[in-house]
């Protein structure tokens, strides 16, 4: 494939891995839209209408991840990265009313968009968005010891560069048995793409990167990782010491 052009996402706009647009269609006609809450999918095609939208969840990963809080029984979660929210609504639409998120995006904006249809699914209250790069927080959660091993799930779904250091901040805070979730680990497929394949600016900048956490997180013994082809690829981190 030198030389070639790098074909990784099928072309109806979906984030998905399956070389099958039908099957993909298939999945979701059968086991996520009948299901899906009616503020989902309100949000979801508010979304589809941004200029950004590929930089939402997949609506088969977020009915993953909503499905995975209530397998965990989550209560305290934490999400980086959070664009209109809809990754966010999944979330707290899982967790029991006394459940919160703390939600870290650089671009207040993009949340405002999708807060008004979070209120209107009676969840707002569980939400505290923090606006600003998120390393910094981090680092001052990581002084605080009440925040230590405090949180049950976390997901992150931001700068692929600093996932590496996301994850040395994280592995402090998740609880020993919670677990990290890092969305978009299988990049467009481009992790497997040849050296001298053509990729889009933004794929090329971050695969390297994401190659790299990768091989990271296989070999760090601190978590159990399962690695899924949801979505773009989401990467399971389970803390064990």
């Amino acid at each position: 494939m030198a030389n070639e052009e790098y074909q990784g996402h099928q072309g109806i706009g979906h984030k998905s891995l399956l070389r099958s647009d039908a099957l993909y269609q298939y999945i979701l006609e059968t086991s996520v839209y009948p299901r899906e809450h009616e503020c989902m999918k309100e949000l979801r095609e508010l979304t589809a209408k941004h200029p950004l939208n590929e930089m939402s969840t997949s609506v088969d990963e977020a009915h993953f991840i909503n499905m995975l809080m209530k397998l965990m029984n989550a209560k305290n979660t934490m999400e980086i990265g959070v664009y209109t929210g809809y990754s966010l609504l999944a979330t707290a639409l899982a967790l029991p009313h006394h459940g919160k998120i703390l939600a870290i995006d650089i671009n207040r904006d993009d949340y405002e968009i999708g807060l008004p249809i979070i209120k209107k699914a009676g969840v707002a209250h569980k939400i505290e968005f923090k606006e600003g790069p998120a390393l910094p927080i981090l680092d001052q959660m990581n002084d605080d010891v009440g925040r230590l091993g405090a949180f049950d799930f976390i997901f992150v779904d931001a700068d692929k560069n600093n996932y590496l250091n996301y994850h040395e901040r994280l592995i402090k805070l998740i609880k020993v048995g919670g677990v990290i979730g890092y969305d978009n680990t299988l990049w467009n497929g481009s992790v497997v793409a040849p050296s001298d394949a053509r990729l889009p600016n933004y794929i090329r900048y971050s695969k390297d990167f994401m190659i790299e956490f990768n091989k990271a997180l296989a070999a760090d013994h601190r978590v159990e990782i399962s690695q899924l082809s949801v979505g773009d690829g989401i990467t399971l981190c389970r803390r064990v010491s």
